[in-house]
């Protein structure tokens, strides 16, 4: 019987946080994660705690997410970072929207658990994103949707382009213009696993090329 929902996980140098992580995968819920150009034996460490792994040599989140999101195979796919700092089992609850047709596509809100997880550069850009998409689209989101299900098949329709980290961005924008009924539900925000370090959060540098990746998709 297939699956019901495939999982994506891109990664790059995530082998530190894949075995807990993987261990707390619901049932259900089948797991490709996507070797963006690693070099800590990520690809390894996946396939020895039951993921199936594809390998993106194209650099960039969004070249991850399309790759993954291409060899899943089931009819949902849900998609959420390998750095530990989500748990997977608050999936189960987003698909339950979808499924329930309570949704399009529903999406994680972070809610950190503790003071410094999410650092300030990293929530200001993410802000100024919002209102920007608020201002001139409607959209009525509270986060750059970390976290996300819906099904396949209207995520391939949507045809997203951007290949780096405008990728969510780009989603929503052309979800809203697809008239999709997008659902937010809080998910906590877990310091990262040691041993790992976010190519967004972990550095003021790494926030601002985000945003210039975000302005690029911006309406």
């Amino acid at each position: 019987m297939p699956y019901r929902c495939d999982l994506v996980i891109p990664c790059k140098d995530e082998a530190a946080a894949l075995p807990a992580l993987l261990a707390s995968v619901p049932a259900g819920f089948v797991v490709v994660v996507v070797d963006n150009g690693s070099t800590d034996g990520t690809a390894e460490v996946a396939r020895r705690h039951g993921a199936r792994v594809v390998h993106e040599f194209r650099s960039g989140y969004g070249a991850a997410v399309h790759a993954g999101i291409e060899a899943a195979g089931a009819e949902y796919v849900a998609v959420m970072d390998g750095d530990g700092s989500m748990d997977p089992s608050e999936l189960v609850g987003l698909l339950d929207l979808v499924l329930a047709g309570s949704a399009t596509m529903a999406l994680g809100r972070r809610r950190p658990v503790r003071s410094g997880v999410w650092p300030w550069h990293a929530r200001a850009g993410n802000a100024v994103v919002l209102w920007w998409l608020r201002r001139r689209t409607g959209l009525d989101v509270r986060d750059v949707a970390p976290m996300r299900v819906c099904r396949r098949a209207d995520l391939l329709a949507l045809d997203v382009r951007d290949r780096r980290f405008g990728y969510p961005v780009e989603l929503l924008v052309k979800a809203r213009a697809a008239g999709w009924v997008l659902v937010e539900s809080d998910i906590r925000y877990l310091p990262r696993a040691a041993g790992t370090r976010s190519k967004v959060s972990g550095s003021i540098r790494g926030s601002v090329r985000a945003a210039r990746d975000f302005a690029r998709v911006l309406p």
